[in-house]
């Protein structure tokens, strides 16, 4: 991994009762808002090291004064009407300040680490897209080595089709595509069991 990767991180702003709005209905807004605000560390812990250019986009406004370090990642706001014009709109900006490798994931993946991001950029040296499926049919990780906007064309992105119809598309593009290890996003009051692996990290950690 070099500066000439970008490493993009598409995260939610911490807002009671706009936040893990699944969880809210069944934990209330205070809890639902401490997971993301667990995910958002767990997020930032694996990424800050990375030797790659970081940036985050933030889903409502910038805030320079929050848990990303000014130092560390650029800051950004998500631009697009839904996941695939966010996607496009920050694959694009990378590719055009000259960012030869671009790799994109969420924050609700407490099961990646910083190896498996490593991975990604690495695989992308032969490969023109990794991928980093989910358990629920979708993905945790995107990335490209050259911008393929037919990947977020037509797509239901809530479907749990929606993995497959990526590679229905790479297939049609004779694109050669890498699958990294399937993982869960933490999506539903059940996968909150993960976050007791990590109860022996620092109090402060969190």
């Amino acid at each position: 991994m070099t500066n000439n990767d970008s490493l993009i991180i598409l995260a939610q702003n911490p807002e009671k009762g706009r936040v893990k709005e699944r969880f809210a209905k069944e934990i209330g807004e205070e809890q639902a808002l401490v997971v993301h605000h667990k995910l958002l560390l767990y997020t930032k812990e694996i990424t800050k090291r990375l030797n790659a250019h970081k940036s985050v986009y933030y889903s409502d406004f910038v805030d320079n004064n929050d848990l990303w370090d000014n130092m560390i990642y650029d800051k950004h706001l998500q631009q697009g009407l839904d996941q695939g014009e966010i996607m496009t709109d920050s694959f694009t900006q990378a590719f055009a300040i000259g960012k030869e490798r671009v790799v994109i994931i969420g924050t609700d993946c407490m099961e990646l680490e910083s190896y498996m991001i490593k991975e990604a950029f690495a695989v992308l040296e032969s490969n023109d897209v990794v991928i980093g499926p989910s358990k629920n049919g979708g993905y945790y990780l995107l990335g490209m080595r050259k911008f393929l906007p037919t990947l977020f064309e037509g797509k239901s992105w809530l479907s749990p089709d929606l993995l497959m119809d990526t590679i229905l598309d790479l297939k049609k593009m004779n694109a050669k595509y890498y699958l990294l290890k399937t993982l869960s996003d933490i999506r539903t009051t059940s996968d909150l069991s993960q976050l007791s692996k990590f109860q022996d990290k620092p109090q402060d950690w969190f």
